[in-house]
C-alpha cells in the first residue's frame, strides 16, 4: 500500500516527490545511525514522505525528544498526522522546508540537534534549495547535523556552500541506489 501511494504521489507531483518508490528500510537505519537518540531534545525531518526514516527515529528516540515532520504533501502529511496522532512527542506540519524558521520559531524551538531530509534537491529550484538550506544551516545548533541523500552528487558541491564538512555513504539496496550525506555545521557559510 505504501508503495502504491508514493508511486501515485510521484506520477501527479515527480518534481517534488523526487522518487518513484519509498526509501528502503536499509538507507533510513544509515540515515539515522549518527543520531544520538537519547540526548537530542529536537529532531525535524524535511519531506518525510510516507514516513520510511521517520518509523527509525521514533523506534529509537526518548518520549522527551521532539520530532517534527515538515511535509509539502497533503496526502502525505495527512497520513502521518493520523499515524502518530496519539504521539504528542510528533508534530506534523503540512507546509514547505522554505519556512523551517517560521515553524521552530511558532513552536517556541531554540535550535535543533538534527535535520533529515528526503528533499530532491536535484529537481528543486536552486533559489529554493538556497532558502532551504540558509534555514537549516540557522536553526541547527553549533554542534548540529544535517543528514540527507540523493540519488546522485550533482548537488554535492551546492551542499557545501553550506556545510563545508560533509560524510558520504553509498546505500546500493535502495531503489535508485542513494548517497547518504552527513553535514556537520561550520562557522560560515557562502551562500545567502
Amino acid at each position: 500500500m505504501q508503495f502504491i501511494t508514493f508511486f501515485t504521489e510521484f506520477i501527479k507531483h515527480p518534481k517534488n516527490t523526487g522518487a518513484i518508490s519509498p526509501s528502503s528500510k536499509l538507507l533510513a537505519k544509515k540515515m539515522v545511525e549518527s543520531i544520538n537518540c537519547h540526548e537530542a531534545q529536537c529532531i525535524v525531518e524535511l519531506g518525510p514522505g510516507t514516513g520510511s526514516f521517520t518509523k527509525e527515529i521514533v523506534k529509537r528516540k526518548g518520549q522527551q525528544t521532539k520530532l517534527v515532520l515538515i511535509e509539502n504533501n497533503e496526502v502525505f502529511s495527512t497520513a502521518l498526522k493520523k499515524k502518530y496522532q496519539d504521539d504528542s512527542s510528533v508534530i506534523v506540519i503540512h507546509g514547505s522546508a522554505e519556512n523551517l524558521r517560521t515553524y521552530v520559531t511558532s513552536l517556541h524551538i531554540k535550535k535543533i540537534d538534527y535535520i533529515l531530509s528526503g528533499l530532491p534537491f536535484t529537481s528543486l529550484e536552486p533559489a529554493v534549495s538556497s532558502r532551504i538550506l540558509n534555514s537549516v544551516h540557522d536553526t541547527l545548533e553549533e554542534n548540529g547535523e544535517f543528514i540527507t541523500f540523493q540519488y546522485s552528487l550533482i548537488r554535492k558541491s551546492f551542499i557545501q556552500k553550506f556545510f563545508d564538512d560533509i560524510s558520504l555513504k553509498k546505500v546500493w539496496v535502495n531503489l535508485p541506489p542513494a548517497y547518504v550525506l552527513s553535514c556537520k555545521k561550520g562557522s560560515q557559510r557562502i551562500s545567502k
